[in-house]
């Protein structure tokens, strides 16, 4: 039976996914989504707790679609032989063990790359793969307060507060599956593969983007500004009729354009909101006169005005609403995929399209161990290979 392929972008890649809980399996996902030939290797029922949520939950459904599952034993020599033998002809391993695990288990780059040199081998941990805390567990919550995050998120004088997704985990993730992507390119050219390595850490600084470079840059410490945007003023949630919206003014013109589409022309008269340093300094009063003009419409006729003028707005959906906007029903990022009992679940499609070889949901996520006979023969396990390996509980 051929394997179902969500795309030929990576059709022609093999990748074994040692992956588990949420940053691995997001950047595994990158790779399923456009083709990749995944298989996600298991540790056995009854050997180990199981890391992560329900089989059957969201959360797994969404992370593991357009993949295969295979069950092997790495602490048995068995199964530590048969994962070595896949991986001399594998393409990309990816793993988020702690960094001693790898090594322990023998599975680690410098042991796989002598089987197999042209392996492209990822590695996400939670800080880092050495350095004072190497084999510190990794958690999202811990990486958004060590990356400065929490810091800056929230409103002011609040105290700490986290985002409100695993953006630590999940831009790990994606760094990582960018890395693999980099790496797999080079290796066309050298003909070599290549250890790519990040961390929660690292990946929830470089997401602190223009704060960080204020910062490095400036020596300015980012404090929370609640919904303000920190530069660009009038910036940020305004009170309507009805309830709330996102209005963003940045610059001169779209400030006249905003003064002019709420009627206010005694706000460009002030001498205190005349340009972008006043604004700020005097941002709260200004934010309270704004909120006296928009109360008399809707945010629904607010979002409508604005955009017509060319000022940026926008409303403030609960996921339900934004699930049932026009715009994003029109954009096709809720996908359909059939599951085992022919029901139909609706999970969330990539956000990028390509024309030719386009990603599609194509495969459920699998069971425990589904495909683990189906895998073992393709990469050439005989009959009696896999029997062997099922009586010594290797799979």
């Amino acid at each position: 039976m051929p394997i179902p392929r969500a795309s030929k972008a990576l059709a022609r890649f093999t990748v074994l996914d040692l992956t588990r809980v949420r940053s691995g399996p997001t950047c595994v996902r990158q790779l399923a989504d456009w083709g990749a030939n995944v298989i996600k290797i298991e540790t056995p029922p009854g050997i180990e707790e199981s890391m992560g949520g329900p089989r059957e939950g969201p959360d797994f459904q969404n992370l593991h679609r357009n993949k295969r599952s295979m069950t092997l034993n790495l602490k048995a020599p068995e199964g530590l032989a048969a994962f070595k033998r896949m991986a001399k002809k594998a393409d990309v391993i990816v793993e988020n063990f702690r960094p001693d695990v790898k090594k322990r288990l023998g599975i680690d780059y410098k042991t796989i790359a002598k089987i197999n040199p042209r392996i492209v081998y990822a590695s996400i941990s939670g800080f880092g793969q050495d350095g004072p805390y190497a084999n510190r567990p990794g958690f999202d919550q811990i990486a958004q307060g060590m990356g400065g995050l929490m810091s800056i998120t929230g409103l002011p004088g609040q105290g700490p507060v986290r985002v409100g997704i695993p953006i630590a985990d999940l831009t790990a993730g994606l760094f990582a599956a960018l890395g693999i992507l980099v790496a797999l390119l080079e290796r066309d050219k050298s003909k070599k593969g290549q250890h790519i390595e990040t961390s929660l850490l690292q990946a929830q600084i470089f997401m602190l983007d223009f704060q960080a470079a204020r910062y490095l840059i400036s020596g300015e410490v980012a404090k929370q500004a609640g919904n303000n945007h920190p530069t660009s003023i009038p910036t940020g949630v305004f009170k309507t009729k009805d309830g709330y919206i996102n209005i963003a003014t940045s610059g001169q013109r779209i400030w006249q354009r905003f003064c002019e589409t709420i009627d206010a022309p005694a706000l460009l008269q002030k001498p205190e909101y005349k340009d972008a340093p006043g604004r700020s300094k005097n941002r709260d009063a200004l934010n309270a006169e704004i909120d006296t003009y928009l109360a008399g419409r809707t945010s629904a006729e607010w979002v409508e005005r604005f955009n017509q003028a060319g000022v940026p707005c926008g409303p403030i959906y609960a996921i339900d609403q934004m699930f049932a906007d026009p715009q994003v029903q029109h954009l096709g990022i809720a996908q359909s995929v059939t599951k085992k009992d022919k029901t139909k679940i609706r999970l969330v499609g990539q956000p990028v399209s390509l024309s030719r070889t386009p990603s599609r949901l194509v495969a459920r996520p699998p069971e425990l161990g589904e495909q683990t006979d189906a895998v073992l023969k393709e990469f050439g396990f005989s009959a009696r290979d896999i029997a062997t390996l099922h009586k010594a509980n290797a799979v």
